[in-house]
Parts: C-alpha cells; structure tokens; sequence
C-alpha cells in the first residue's frame, strides 16, 4: 500500500473520531430537556481556574449523557478498528502498513483500558459518574457530582488518577464537572 493510501485511511480515521465526537457534543448541546444546564467549572492541569463551559445534558437526562458519551465513543473506535482490520486483512497492503495498522489498534485498545480503568477509580472516590476521553494529546475527564461542587482536594484526586494510570503530565488533564 503507498503512502498516499495510507494517509488516507489515517486521515479517514481521524474524521471518524472527530465527527463521533461533534456529534455526542451536538447532541447534548440541542438536547431539549437539557436546556439551561451547563458544566458549572472547568479544572485544567491543576490551576483550579473556572474556564470556558461546556453545555452537557440537563440533571434528568445526565446519566443518559453519560452513557451515550460512552456509547458514541465506543462506535467511533469500533468503525477505526474496522478500518485498520481491512488495512491488515488487505491483499495488497505491505509489512509497513499491517505494522503501522497493528500498533494504532493496540494503542486504541490499551487507551479503552486507561478510560475504563479512571472511570472506575473515579467513581470509587465518589463521585456519581464520570466519562473520560485518552487520546495521544491529552486526557478528557467529565464527571458528575452532586450539588456541593467539586472542591481542589476532589480535582487533586482525580488528576492524581488521570496521571497514575494514564502515564500524563498534569498539564494534559483536563477536568470538567457537569451538573
């Protein structure tokens, strides 16, 4: 397989996850019964600083929200895998492609592990529910917590996890709690 076809099917890849994402995003930002319902704080890399919100799904439809994110997120890296697989199965494709295609599957596999692993921890400290996000570039934690808010201590903790099992700095963390 040429480099040119290769490029493309990582390029395809990308689009995929990209668009899987805008569209969770999308949906709970036109969901109706979520309407007026924002992401109270923003914690970033352990500043502790109130950034930009995120508009999540309203209180009655969080659990929802957070399902679904893991189910949008689940299908965008089952439809990359499927790609890769046809990269690797392909008659035609050479020693590099099956490599490059076999190493980007097990770093799909090993960040589903890293998600599933946080959200456990997470939810062992407390907090209702959580969704996270582990890509190359940093790591995306959404949580759920009551009505109290989340104090530094809390974001600590969580970022502490996020570091321990992710292998991150802390300046690749982002935290967002949701309503």
């Amino acid at each position: 397989m040429t480099m040119k076809k290769r490029g493309a099917i990582y390029s395809v890849i990308a689009l995929m996850l990209c668009a899987a994402v805008y569209l969770n995003w999308n949906y709970s930002k036109n969901n109706p019964e979520g309407e007026g319902q924002t992401v109270s704080n923003d914690y970033t890399s352990g500043a502790g600083l109130l950034e930009d919100p995120l508009i999540v799904s309203g209180s009655e439809t969080q659990k929802n929200y957070f399902a679904e994110a893991r189910l949008s997120r689940q299908k965008a890296r089952d439809e990359a895998v499927n790609i890769l697989n046809s990269t690797i199965e392909s008659v035609g494709a050479d020693e590099n492609d099956v490599a490059a295609a076999s190493a980007e599957i097990k770093v799909l596999a090993e960040n589903s592990v890293i998600e599933s692993r946080i959200e456990n921890l997470i939810v062992a400290k407390g907090f209702k529910d959580c969704v996270v996000f582990v890509n190359d570039s940093a790591v995306n934690v959404i949580i759920e917590k009551d009505d109290n808010g989340v104090t530094d201590e809390e974001v600590a903790k969580i970022r502490d996890i996020v570091m321990d099992e992710a292998k991150v700095t802390a300046d690749r963390i982002k935290i967002i709690e949701s309503e």
